[in-house]
């Protein structure tokens, strides 16, 4: 906290595929038993562990040729990856090449058992998992060993009313079921509570621009302990940070 300059802890060796360096890299998360950060290394299709200890000039392969988007762990430290071209979500133990399909896997398609293009997921203590399903503008909630999933935001196609999504990215489920998502192309990110047939938008929505109330194409979000929202403003190469009410 405070820094004015971050330090990198991953790739800084310019684009590229060798062991050293990330190809547009989408999503990461801490994996706190091995001190190491997992990335999503989209471009160069695979999954990459980078040790936080110093001294770590290159990361390891976990898992390849995969077009992956979000990724996101569980209690049981299982993986969970979106893979855009194959329209589906794998839950992986470390280690494991293959996976299990856990969402979608039946095509490119808007019925309940499909998926188009999906990218970042969360995952709850049930292993209840929600994901951005983002060609089709909606939000999709799997139970664990369920052959279809619920839409949970969005869903009546693309548009910019509080009952439609467009585009949306960046999710965040909290503890009461609550949906806070990046809706992407309206530039706003949205709560819609457990159950709800439509959203509130909680910042943006103010058109696009590089106001502080503004994005340009929010992507990523996440919370920290103390309630305050983290939005990646990915067309304005900045992230925001918002005191939630």
């Amino acid at each position: 906290m405070g820094d004015t300059n971050g330090q990198v802890v991953a790739g800084g060796n310019g684009e590229g595929n060798r062991l050293d360096q990330l190809n547009s890299p989408s999503d990461v998360l801490i994996d706190k038993e091995t001190d190491s950060l997992i990335i999503c290394d989209w471009l160069n299709r695979r999954v990459v562990r980078w040790y936080r200890r110093s001294g770590t000039t290159q990361g390891e392969i976990l898992i390849d040729n995969i077009s992956c988007w979000g990724l996101a762990m569980d209690d049981q430290r299982y993986l969970y990856i979106s893979d855009r071209d194959k329209h589906e979500l794998r839950r992986y133990q470390i280690g494991d090449k293959n996976g299990t399909i856990v969402a979608g896997g039946n095509g490119k398609g808007a019925g309940l058992n499909q998926l188009n293009e999906p990218t970042y997921i969360f995952v709850d203590q049930q292993q209840t998992v929600y994901v951005s399903d983002n060609y089709n503008h909606r939000v999709m909630k799997w139970n664990k060993d369920a052959k279809e999933g619920i839409i949970v935001a969005g869903g009546q196609r693309q548009g910019d009313a509080l009952t439609q999504l467009s585009y949306p990215q960046g999710l965040f489920v909290d503890t009461l079921g609550t949906i806070y998502v990046a809706d992407t192309w309206n530039d706003r990110v949205m709560r819609w509570p457990k159950g709800a047939k439509q959203g509130t938008v909680i910042v943006g929505g103010n058109g696009q621009g590089e106001a502080a109330n503004q994005f340009k194409c929010p992507h990523g979000l996440s919370f920290d302990r103390h309630g305050n929202l983290y939005v990646v403003d990915w067309g304005n190469h900045r992230v925001q940070c918002f005191s939630i009410e």
